[in-house]
């Protein structure tokens, strides 16, 4: 059963508390949460004006000094680029608390996915063990990382401004091959869904490998280059 719009706003008061739903809500949050994001492109379009955010990793109080400097939603229309979970003491709530908002105002938060959205790299930077140590099992683990593989890869803001968490890929050279990607998938390990989320601006010349071991390292040529169909690149 789908929580009514007063249910989601008492738990989006619950979780600005820093206080955890249930598991049963959980399940229903993230159920609203696929319908609305399998909608949504994986070159989401949106409207300006916007406050573009960049990580947040589980710094839940850092997350509410945002809004709280910003403006809340909806009054701010906002787009986070990724990197929620992991690192933060608080990675479930701050996960919770932006897809609530975003089943609650979905045409004023945008949530688009990064490296760290996978489950893979969120069983080793504290995710996975957060969940498990509030939950007791790895149920909302696992209704979360499913979440992760709805979220858009990249948006672009009034046709103009290209957004991504991590960057460009030699094996796109224009925006519908993105739209092409099947994004309902764990992160590759290569290739154009894992460089979007994994490259990397780099203060030198065409293409190189990445220290991190995924994605590429890229310069302000490659910039340019992609830039030749008019956009402006924003990381």
């Amino acid at each position: 059963m789908m929580a009514s719009t007063s249910d989601l706003d008492r738990q989006i008061q619950q979780l600005r508390e820093c206080k955890l739903i249930t598991e049963n809500e959980v399940k229903a949050l993230c159920a609203k949460a696929r319908e609305i994001l399998i909608e949504e492109s994986n070159v989401q379009c949106v409207d300006s004006p916007v406050t573009v955010c960049g990580d947040i990793h589980g710094q839940f109080f850092d997350l509410l000094k945002l809004f709280e400097v910003g403006g809340d939603v909806p009054d701010t229309n906002y787009l986070f680029l990724g990197d929620f979970v992991d690192r933060g003491y608080y990675s479930i709530e701050t996960f919770l608390l932006l897809l609530a908002l975003k089943v609650r105002y979905p045409d004023r938060i945008t949530l688009i996915r990064g490296n760290h959205e996978s489950r893979q790299i969120t069983t080793v930077y504290g995710f996975y063990d957060e969940c498990l140590r509030k939950y007791g099992s790895p149920l909302v683990w696992r209704q979360c990382t499913e979440i992760f593989d709805y979220l858009c890869l990249s948006a672009i803001i009034e046709d103009k401004i290209f957004c991504v968490h991590g960057g460009l890929s030699p094996h796109i050279e224009t925006l519908d091959q993105i739209r092409t990607i099947d994004r309902k998938q764990e992160v590759p390990h290569e290739g154009p869904m894992c460089d979007l989320l994994w490259s990397d601006p780099e203060d030198t010349n065409g293409w190189g490998v990445s220290p991190r071991g995924a994605g590429f390292l890229f310069g302000a040529d490659t910039v340019a280059n992609f830039n030749r169909v008019r956009l402006c690149l924003t990381l």
